[in-house]
């Protein structure tokens, strides 16, 4: 990792931009733009800008065998993410584009205008067979560059018209925007929506996801949401041991209040690149507590700063994970909370006419 700024990056969750070494690209040199040397000339601090790539894909339904995890299929209207969670285990992913996991993974993004273009053409194939499709599962559907490019919209219209099952995470209020949507959808019993809050406290939530919803508005995004009749569900994740785990009875409560079908929770990941950035975010921010953290993760996680086996990754271990699932049991019995299972329509599937040519009933 390069070295440690003086002062945190302002609006930004990772503190640099340190390329990865898997991929060989810690070799790559720098790309000559004054930025790079702004430490030495002894200026003020720059700010990163934001900028968007249009990305042409040949696909956009992703499909995984992990035995773990809920789906087995996914689109990701983006790459990258602008709301900059120092924690997302996405950000090495942005190494595959000879970008760094860091500051490039929030400041380079990558849109992919024709993704609802090539998920209804997927859908179409005479083969396909549905199962719902989870959109935000690699980063944010509704980060602030949806305003502009209104992909995730699209893709939402996709689902509907062929009455497919597709469940949303975000951190972002900015799902509200496609409330028509998502009540159409949850008439057919097609949507769920999971909204995370890691924190109830705006400072705290401003240095670790910086340009995400606060916590106040994601919270009132749920209840909305409950009000018009769509499944959503709170996911406090990742719980941080040290830094957010003191918010985890409030937020259970706060979920209840506003409504929420079900509550989850899910503790901190931390692989390749991630471990490093993460490590340098506590050294800016909570330098006093940072090996405290990080000996609380190892303790979950076997020794290690991660666990990257299937089951076990999202299970930890020890007398901190057996702590944290004891205090949300009882914050849940408290609340009256029960764990819900969300089960999604897949038996009005119609798929969807291409090609200029009309479906047939």
């Amino acid at each position: 990792m390069t070295e440690q700024p003086v002062e945190p990056i302002k609006g930004r969750g990772a503190q640099s931009a340190a390329l990865s070494a898997r991929f060989g690209l810690a070799s790559v040199e720098v790309d000559g733009d004054w930025r790079d040397h702004v430490a030495s000339l002894g200026g003020p601090p720059v700010k990163l800008r934001t900028s968007v790539v249009q990305e042409h894909p040949r696909t956009i339904l992703t499909f995984n065998q992990s035995p773990d995890i809920a789906f087995d299929r996914s689109v990701n209207p983006y790459r990258g993410c602008e709301h900059g969670c120092i924690y997302c285990f996405a950000r090495p992913t942005h190494a595959y584009h000879d970008h760094s996991p860091g500051l490039d993974f929030e400041t380079k993004l990558y849109a992919k205008p024709a993704a609802a273009r090539l998920l209804r053409e997927t859908l179409a194939k005479p083969r396909y067979r549905p199962a719902p499709i989870a959109l935000g599962t690699n980063t944010d559907p509704y980060q602030p560059i949806e305003q502009r490019f209104r992909i995730t919209r699209e893709v939402l219209q996709v689902c509907l018209d062929s009455r497919h099952p597709v469940t949303i995470t975000t951190k972002s209020d900015r799902v509200l925007a496609d409330l028509d949507l998502l009540e159409s959808l949850a008439e057919r019993q097609l949507v769920a929506v999971a909204i995370s809050v890691t924190s109830l406290d705006p400072p705290l939530s401003s240095k670790l996801e910086p340009r995400a919803s606060a916590p106040a508005k994601r919270l009132a995004a749920i209840g909305k949401l409950a009000d018009a009749g769509v499944p959503v569900h709170c996911s406090i994740a990742p719980v941080i041991p040290a830094i957010t785990d003191s918010c985890l009875e409030d937020i259970v409560a706060a979920a209840a209040q506003m409504r929420a079908g079900s509550v989850g929770w899910i503790p901190l990941r931390l692989p390749y690149e991630v471990a490093p950035l993460f490590r340098e975010w506590l050294s800016v921010h909570f330098p006093d507590r940072a090996g405290k953290v990080m000996s609380i993760v190892r303790s979950i996680r076997g020794g290690r700063d991660n666990d990257p086996d299937f089951f076990s990754r999202l299970r930890p271990t020890g007398v901190w994970a057996d702590l944290f699932r004891a205090r949300f049991r009882a914050a849940c019995s408290k609340a009256g909370i029960n764990k819900t299972r969300f089960e999604l329509n897949c038996r009005d599937f119609l798929p969807p006419a291409t090609g200029g040519q009309l479906r047939l009933f």
